[in-house]
């Protein structure tokens, strides 16, 4: 009788593990130059999965422009019914869809699952008078167009961040007086020259400064205190901030429920992992990993969330 639980034990484990083993190819679109958040995100999966044995022969492609939006149609008319391909994204697609009136959408894919969340921080120079949020609002309600905010691209992350804040602020969105910034060295500059008021960026984009004290953290768009950063949160300070810049896989469109079952699985299996965990630590990720309907609402949610702001930010259609 133990004999034969342990064969079917065994039988069971060998099953399992030949469901992974069908997942010869798989292939990884990161929707941008390489080197950011998205390439980093691809390259740390296909190194994870490596490492784990999930997949055999794993790539990764980089297609840059647009917020995502060109590597996301390309993905799309490309990869229809593909269940090897796939393409990591996030809020910033989410808002550059709505921005750049993408002729593709999120619809358009398979969501897998979310995978790591960055809360961002809003900076000034250690010597400005702005010390925190209120004295951030009282500066904008004043004149608006006089606090000038350097971040990244218009309808990213950043730029949403700055205008949920400007809301609660009881200041007019439209007001807001943004200036986006190609990349994180150019932002810096912005800041520390006194180009700008603020930065609003990802915390790791600042780090070595505020370390340094050249740079001082007016508040994070956390709904609670972060222990990486000893900083307080917007919402502890009585403003209604609470944003995130998720980042997630998706799968192809008109894959078959089998095929997209697999896929979580080894996507859930990836999270779970001992190396990934030690991936996100060291790379100062969050993990926020969520798939299923839960995570299908959510990105629904997402979405009607980013339309509203992006309009009030006239932005958007």
């Amino acid at each position: 009788m133990k004999k034969a639980i342990f064969a079917g034990a065994i039988a069971a484990l060998l099953s399992s593990t030949a469901a992974f083993a069908q997942m010869d190819e798989l292939r990884i679109m990161a929707p941008a130059a390489p080197g950011g958040g998205w390439d980093q995100t691809a390259r740390t999966i296909q190194s994870v999965i490596q490492a784990e044995g999930l997949a055999s022969n794993i790539q990764v492609e980089n297609v840059a422009g647009a917020g995502g939006t060109i590597g996301l149609q390309q993905f799309v008319n490309q990869s229809t019914g593909d269940p090897s391909a796939t393409i990591v994204g996030g809020y910033v697609m989410v808002g550059a869809i709505i921005a750049n009136n993408a002729p593709v959408t999120l619809a358009d894919v398979t969501p897998i699952a979310r995978l790591t969340g960055e809360y961002v921080v809003v900076v000034a120079p250690t010597d400005s008078e702005i010390e925190n949020a209120e004295d951030l609002a009282e500066a904008m309600r004043a004149d608006p167009g006089s606090v000038t905010w350097g971040g990244g691209s218009a309808g990213g992350v950043d730029h949403i961040a700055a205008g949920i804040f400007a809301q609660t602020a009881d200041v007019d969105p439209r007001g807001l007086n943004y200036i986006p910034f190609s990349g994180g060295g150019e932002a810096l500059a912005a800041i520390l020259g006194g180009q700008v008021t603020v930065g609003i960026s990802g915390y790791s984009e600042f780090a070595a400064q505020i370390e340094a004290g050249e740079l001082k953290v007016i508040g994070i768009t956390a709904p609670e205190p972060q222990d990486y950063v000893d900083a307080p949160t917007f919402v502890d300070q009585g403003f209604d901030v609470d944003v995130q810049n998720w980042r997630m896989i998706a799968a192809a469109p008109d894959i078959t429920e089998e095929e997209r079952a697999q896929l979580t699985e080894t996507i859930r299996t990836m999270s779970e992992s001992e190396a990934w965990a030690n991936e996100l630590e060291t790379r100062g990720w969050v993990n926020t990993y969520l798939d299923g309907e839960e995570f299908q609402t959510y990105l629904q949610e997402e979405i009607e969330a980013t339309t509203a702001i992006l309009s009030e930010l006239g932005i958007s259609q």
